[in-house]
């Protein structure tokens, strides 16, 4: 008999979960037309800045913009430089690029591949302006030690909370921490619209306030017809808004159901599949199952064969890609090591333990091919 093919991850039975609702929300918004704008976007901004103990939420178009509008928000550009984690997405990387600025990646922990405080520190230096703490995995970063970097180096610390709706480190939320967040709602994230859309979290009113104008063309705020200054269009539109607000009540029982399937994960899987650790202080939500193994060539081919989806996050690092080349002149070590290694299990709320089982037993036939 054939087993069921397991995908890497189910959004269609994730989103048939709230179904009813998503129809519903559809149906509001055909009916009263407001595409751009409508009332749906303002109520789940205020939900969402709630939710993540700030006070307050922009909906932008996607999570880059979000990065980019902080940016710029905070007059970060030309001259500057940002320190970033060697191996977070790309977007955190074009994001300090397209300020102008210049993004200085370094090493990460080699448990928990998030960013290295103590390289943080050793690499400040007299054009060092800002940190982004990348939540990479859906684990937040050690924000106690970079928060105390940044304030006594003077330097602005901000999130990039694209992985890590829901996560907390020493009880604080991811989007409360620093002077701004920036979030994604990719379809593929734990909080994910059906299509693209991002926010900005901040208890900065002056920020909250600049990054609404630029996101909305610049335009002055007692008048529709003035722009004060050259902006962008980057707007949440109302479904994704509305849609958003259908999935957020959920967002903790699925992020609950994540860990418990992660748990699963530590306690079944062959010692040859390490996963990555957790830091004490961090409450992950498990954005992926990272795990690393010695021979993932070996690993994926077992996966593939037995019919089990897999990922790679991220098999050349942000500051080996070429689109950076210029701005690296290190190899950081660590980094560069868990790229060859890294891989992604499945893993959705909607993901049963036998499932989890099913992955771990095919994975337990690389034992000696390694």
């Amino acid at each position: 008999m054939i087993s069921p093919f397991i995908p890497f991850l189910d959004l269609r039975a994730g989103n048939e979960v709230v179904r009813k609702e998503l129809d519903r929300a559809w149906r509001d918004v055909l009916g009263h037309g407001r595409f751009t704008g409508g009332p749906e976007v303002e109520i789940f901004e205020s939900e969402f800045a709630e939710y993540c103990d700030s006070a307050h939420c922009i909906g932008v178009g996607n999570g880059t913009d979000a990065l980019e509008l902080i940016l710029a928000a905070l007059g970060i550009g030309p001259g500057d430089e940002v320190i970033v984690p060697g191996n977070t997405f790309v977007a955190t990387a074009e994001a300090i690029c397209a300020a102008g600025a210049f993004p200085r990646f370094v090493d990460v922990r080699p448990t928990t591949l998030e960013i290295d405080p103590d390289a943080v520190e050793e690499a400040i230096n007299p054009r060092t302006v800002a940190i982004i703490a990348v939540h990479l995995y859906g684990q937040m970063a050690e924000v106690d030690r970079l928060e105390s970097i940044a304030a006594r180096h003077g330097l602005v610390l901000l999130e990039d909370a694209a992985q890590a709706h829901g996560a907390r480190f020493g009880g604080r939320r991811a989007g409360s921490i620093g002077r701004a967040a920036a979030f994604s709602f990719y379809p593929a994230k734990n909080l994910g619209a059906l299509g693209d859309g991002g926010a900005v979290l901040t208890d900065d009113d002056e920020i909250a306030s600049r990054v609404r104008q630029l996101a909305n063309h610049g335009r002055a705020r007692e008048s529709h017809w003035v722009h004060d200054v050259s902006g962008r269009n980057s707007r949440l539109d109302t479904l994704q808004a509305a849609v958003l607000s259908v999935k957020l009540p959920k967002l903790d029982e699925q992020n609950h159901k994540r860990r418990v399937l992660m748990q699963h994960y530590r306690e079944q899987l062959p010692r040859r599949c390490m996963p990555l650790a957790q830091h004490g202080l961090a409450e992950s939500v498990h954005h992926l199952a990272v795990v690393q193994v010695r021979d993932r060539a070996a690993a994926t081919h077992v996966m593939s064969v037995a019919g089990i989806g897999w990922g790679l996050h991220y098999p050349v690092p942000c500051y080996r890609q070429p689109a950076f080349a210029e701005f690296v002149d290190e190899k950081l070590p660590v980094t560069d090591r868990a790229a060859e290694r890294i891989l992604s299990l499945p893993l959705s709320p909607t993901m049963t333990v036998a499932q989890v089982d099913r992955v771990c037993q095919v994975l337990s036939r690389l034992r000696g091919r390694s």
